[in-house]
């Protein structure tokens, strides 16, 4: 589909974001890309940062400007993506401004549904997402969960957006937290064990360009093994693990320095991370009520 044949629920809908930092560039990156929904239908916006909203006009061609000076009537999706600690702050200037049908968007690592449909109209339509940052290469793996009051068409529309950044997955809310210690924080991982990589390279003699593209390309060519075919994780070790061979040895060193308990660590930390965000906002939100 290219850019000039965008049709189905997103058609002649207006789609802001609330916030303009990493998360919400690698968003704006892939769906300007996808060519679903016109550059002049795609609305940017901060509280108060005019010089990274003229970056993001610069850079993408969508229409800029500051939160108050957005017309919430004639927004259909709203992707809030400011930082987790400012969404009480940021609900309470929107929650007179929503249009009934707007169907609000979260990216927020630990931001329930729930939290956000008790500062909203009733009725309101909430969506919790959780993307990461290779939405800006449209290789995404974004989760979706469905609030209270959000219909099959929100789901449909939302789903078709998200499709624009890379894969959609419609989980349960209560396994979200999981899986932004999975994907969300995902990429980070892959980053840490790429600076060893590199670094482990150089000292060996490689030219550290050399030796990030080597390993950036055998971790991209291992994933896509993984994503065509049917066997799992351990299956296709397996088959690549000689008895004495060098990757034996590799594997040997891994397990004596705890690499698989540090990716387990890793993962949930993250996790533990997401759900104590959840708990602070609802600990403050009693406090200030």
């Amino acid at each position: 589909m290219n850019g000039t044949e965008w049709i189905g629920l997103l058609k002649n809908k207006t789609v802001a974001f609330l916030g303009a930092g990493n998360m919400a560039e690698a968003m704006i990156s892939g769906t300007v890309q996808s060519g679903k929904i016109p550059n002049d239908q795609i609305i940017v916006s901060n509280r108060s940062n005019k010089v990274r909203l003229q970056e993001v006009n610069a850079k993408y061609n969508v229409l800029t400007m500051l939160k108050d000076d957005l017309p919430f009537e004639e927004i259909d999706i709203l992707i809030l993506a400011m930082k987790p600690k400012d969404i009480d702050k940021a609900l309470d200037s929107i929650n007179h401004l929503v249009k009934r049908d707007t169907v609000i968007m979260s990216v927020l690592a630990g931001i329930t549904t729930s939290h956000m449909e008790e500062q909203l109209p009733a009725g309101q339509s909430v969506i919790r997402v959780m993307p990461n940052t290779s939405s800006m290469l449209k290789e995404s793996a974004t989760a979706i969960s469905a609030g209270r009051f959000t219909s099959e068409d929100d789901m449909k529309s939302a789903k078709e957006l998200l499709s624009s950044i890379g894969e959609v997955y419609v989980i349960d809310e209560s396994e979200m937290d999981i899986f932004t210690g999975i994907a969300g924080s995902g990429p980070a991982y892959f980053y840490y064990l790429m600076e060893h990589i590199e670094k482990t390279g150089a000292e060996a003699g490689l030219d550290p360009k050399l030796a990030r593209k080597i390993g950036a390309q055998t971790i991209f060519g291992a994933a896509k093994m993984m994503l065509e075919r049917e066997e799992t994780p351990t299956q296709l070790r397996e088959n690549v693990t000689s008895p004495n061979g060098t990757t034996a040895a590799g594997l040997d060193a891994l397990a004596e320095f705890g690499g698989g308990k540090a990716i387990s660590e890793a993962v949930k930390g993250a996790e533990k991370r997401s759900k104590e965000i959840s708990s602070e906002l609802q600990s403050r939100q009693l406090v200030t009520n």
